[in-house]
C-alpha cells in the first residue's frame, strides 16, 4: 500500500492511488475479520443466547459500505482526470502494479483456503480478489500508456476497478442486510417446508412456520404444529426434526408439537341443539 501511495503520487497514477486506497480499507477489513472472527467463536452466555455469531455479519456489512464509499471516490476522481487528464508515467505503473498483481494472488490463495460458508471470509476474499483485478487494470494501464502516450487510460482503469468495487460491495450488503432482514436463505424456501410437514404422518396443522439465518452457515426454523388427539406429540416432533435435516439441511429447529382440539359444529334441530363430534381434518 505504501509503495502504491508514493508510486501513484511520483507517477501522477489514478489506478494507483484508488487502488492504495482501496489496499487501506483491505488492512481494516482483515483486521475487523480476524477480531469478527475470534468474537464469534465465543460461547453463548448470559442476554447473548446466540452469542457474537454476528458480529461476523456486522464485518461483512462494514467491509461492503467501506468498499462502495471507496468506489464513488475513484469514479468522481477518474471523471475529473477524463476532463483534466494529468501526465502518467507509464513504466512505473506497469512496474508496481505487476508486483502488486504477485501479492495479491498469493493473499487471495491464502483466503480461498478458509471456510467460504462464512460472509465474513468472503468477504475479506472479495476485497483481495478485487485488489488483483484492480492491479492487472493499472498494469494494463501503464502498458498502454507507454505504448500510446494517451494518458487517458489511467482514469479509465480506475473506472473499471471501481465497477468492480461496487459489484462486490452491493453482493456484500444485499446477503448481510437479508440476514440482518432475517430473510429465509436462499436453500430454504418456507412454502416446500411447510408443505413436507404437513405431509407427515399425524399433522393436522402447521403455523407459525419462521426459517431465518443466525450467521453464516446457521440457518434455523420454529413452528408450532397441531397433530390429533392421542397422537404421540414427541415421536411425531423426532419425525419431523428427520425430516427437516434430511430434506432441507435444517438442524438447529424449535418444534412446539400439541394436541389439536377437537372440532365441533353447532346443528340447529328445531328447538333442540346438538353438537357435533371430531370433523378429522
Amino acid at each position: 500500500m505504501a509503495g502504491e501511495l508514493v508510486a501513484g503520487i511520483i507517477g501522477h497514477s489514478l489506478a494507483l492511488l484508488a487502488d492504495a486506497g482501496h489496499l487501506l480499507t483491505d488492512a481494516a477489513a482483515l483486521a475487523f475479520a480476524v477480531v469478527a472472527s475470534a468474537m464469534a467463536a465465543r460461547p453463548a452466555a448470559g442476554r447473548w443466547t446466540f452469542g457474537y455469531s454476528r458480529v461476523e455479519i456486522l464485518a461483512a456489512q462494514a467491509n461492503g459500505i467501506t468498499l462502495g464509499l471507496i468506489a464513488l471516490w475513484v469514479v468522481w476522481s477518474a471523471v475529473h482526470r477524463l476532463v483534466h487528464p494529468h501526465d502518467v508515467r507509464g513504466g512505473l505503473v506497469l512496474a508496481v502494479a505487476l508486483g502488486g498483481v504477485a501479492v495479491s494472488v498469493a493473499a487471495s490463495l491464502v483466503l480461498a483456503r478458509a471456510s467460504r460458508e462464512s460472509l465474513n471470509v468472503r468477504g475479506a476474499f472479495l476485497h483481495v480478489l478485487t485488489d488483483v483485478a484492480a492491479f492487472a487494470a493499472a498494469a494494463l494501464a501503464g502498458g498502454l500508456i507507454l505504448a500510446t502516450g494517451w494518458d487517458r487510460f489511467d482514469p479509465i482503469a480506475s473506472l473499471v476497478v471501481a465497477a468492480l468495487m461496487l459489484w462486490s460491495s452491493a453482493q456484500l450488503l444485499r446477503e448481510s442486510t437479508f440476514i440482518f432482514l432475517e430473510r429465509a436463505p436462499r436453500d430454504a424456501d418456507p412454502e416446500a417446508i411447510g408443505r413436507a410437514l404437513i405431509a407427515e404422518q399425524d399433522v393436522v396443522e402447521v403455523h407459525d412456520l419462521h426459517v431465518w439465518t443466525v450467521t453464516s452457515g446457521f440457518p434455523a426454523l420454529s413452528a408450532h404444529v397441531l397433530v390429533p388427539p392421542g397422537a404421540d406429540c414427541h415421536a411425531a416432533r423426532r419425525r419431523l426434526e428427520q425430516v427437516l435435516s434430511e430434506r432441507f439441511g435444517l438442524t438447529h429447529t424449535t418444534l412446539q408439537v400439541e394436541h389439536a382440539e377437537p372440532a365441533v359444529t353447532t346443528v340447529e334441530l328445531g328447538d333442540a341443539v346438538a353438537r357435533r363430534g371430531p370433523l378429522g381434518r
